[in-house]
């Protein structure tokens, strides 16, 4: 593992704190207003989510897993959020008893796996999450993250005509990043992410002076329950729960993923840690109105980028995190990192997410029969990612959310499949 110098480590450590708070900012916003909350609520919901993400991470990598692994809101609980929040009306349904079933669901998902790693129950979770169920789930998460910010860094007009100028603009910033991994030097290329987040951030602001960023408030509350409180809403907490039961695929995928990189074993001790933080995090979540956090298994993508293994920029990373929703000023002037750009930055970023899928399947020997342990799930899923979700609408509405998550259904594909038949038994 590369030790940083004097003058690597401040820009490893803030090169951390935007890939965190680029796949955070998003988060919070886009619910709070997705639940037609006040202003001054989507503001203490975005605090609260830098404080405790900053938080959530220096925990992980302290005492839980203990590798250098983003610890934020899950995207395949965010998806879900959003999608049951654009559903309040078919389901007849308002939108404070849709949050309040979705706060219930969490608290019991994140009391579940906290219990699950507490009473090391692990075992249970690994007969699941099975090493193909795991391959499937990162090249999912491959094609879901590439396709959120490829369609991020393209920008709309409000007729829906493609802004050219600035959406150009981000595709050449993404070339730049890439070009720096590839061509440049490693002392270079290890901080493209970094270089390209600050570089387009200053040429969008030369550019286009008048281009709209995130616009952030200062607020000093925190919000308890903001989208409702807890309720038995039993269809939309089943969902929920259900949704978060596959998100406990995150650690495995990340932790195995990162030890295999790190050419380390990761402990079962270190697995129940992390479940036990993820879980109690949940809950945390739930309370402040926040989506369910996981493991991040796209670190992965970051790490393997970045080539920076050490757990210290990272741990700073996450201290900045939480300065910033301490400090709201501070989160404020970050804040004004353009969208495009940071979505630019990502998609370069997370191409490497690509090659530790590939990695996975290095042992499979596939025939004409058993590829469809892979193309089925893999397949089938991104299908349902590029479908317009209102071909579903004639399903019924509490099982819309899950049908049109392309990604939850292929994870869920995987596993029936690996249950139900007998891989080594089968052939051409």
């Amino acid at each position: 593992m590369r030790k940083h110098t004097s003058w690597t480590l401040p820009l490893a450590s803030v090169q951390w704190l935007f890939f965190i708070f680029a796949n955070t900012v998003v988060v919070p916003l886009s619910v709070g207003s997705a639940f037609d909350l006040p202003t001054h609520d989507i503001a203490g919901i975005l605090r609260s989510s830098l404080i405790f993400t900053g938080i959530a991470c220096m925990l992980q990598g302290f005492i839980g897993h203990r590798y250098p692994l983003l610890e934020g809101h899950s995207g395949v609980m965010w998806g879900l959020t959003l999608t049951l929040s654009a559903s309040a009306s078919s389901m007849g349904m308002s939108l404070t008893s849709i949050g309040g079933g979705i706060a219930t669901g969490m608290l019991l998902a994140g009391f579940v796996v906290a219990m699950l790693g507490a009473f090391n129950l692990l075992g249970f979770i690994q007969k699941i999450f099975t090493p193909m169920v795991m391959n499937v789930f990162l090249f999912l998460l491959t094609f879901q993250l590439i396709l959120i910010f490829f369609k991020g860094m393209l920008k709309t007009s409000a007729d829906g005509v493609l802004d050219m100028p600035v959406s150009l603009f981000s595709i050449g910033i993404a070339i730049f990043v890439i070009l720096l991994k590839i061509k440049g030097k490693p002392a270079i290329g290890n901080f493209s992410i970094l270089i390209g987040m600050v570089v387009g951030w200053i040429l969008y602001v030369l550019v286009f002076p008048s281009g709209q960023a995130v616009n952030v408030e200062s607020s000093l509350s925190f919000p308890i329950f903001p989208f409702g409180k807890p309720n038995l809403n039993v269809s939309i907490i089943a969902v929920t729960f259900l949704a978060s039961f596959v998100n406990l695929s995150n650690t495995i995928a990340s932790v195995r993923a990162v030890s295999n990189l790190l050419q380390q074993k990761a402990t079962e001790s270190q697995l129940r840690r992390s479940y036990v933080l993820t879980g109690l995090f949940s809950i945390a979540a739930s309370v402040l109105g926040l989506v369910s956090y996981a493991t991040f298994a796209s670190s992965i993508g970051f790490l393997e980028s970045t080539r920076n293994f050490d757990r210290k920029p990272f741990l700073i990373g996450g201290g900045l995190m939480s300065l910033l929703g301490v400090i709201p000023f501070l989160g404020g002037i970050l804040a004004t990192l353009p969208i495009t750009v940071g979505n630019a930055v990502l998609f370069a970023a997370y191409l490497q997410l690509l090659g530790t899928s590939l990695k996975g399947i290095k042992g499979y020997d596939f025939n004409s029969v058993t590829i469809h342990r892979l193309a089925l799930p893999l397949l089938i899923g991104v299908c349902i990612m590029n479908v317009d979700a209102t071909l579903f609408s004639g399903m019924p509405a509490l099982l819309q959310p899950l049908l049109t998550n392309g990604f939850i259904m292929g994870v869920l594909l995987s596993i029936l499949l690996e249950k139900l038949i007998n891989w080594d038994k089968v052939g051409p």
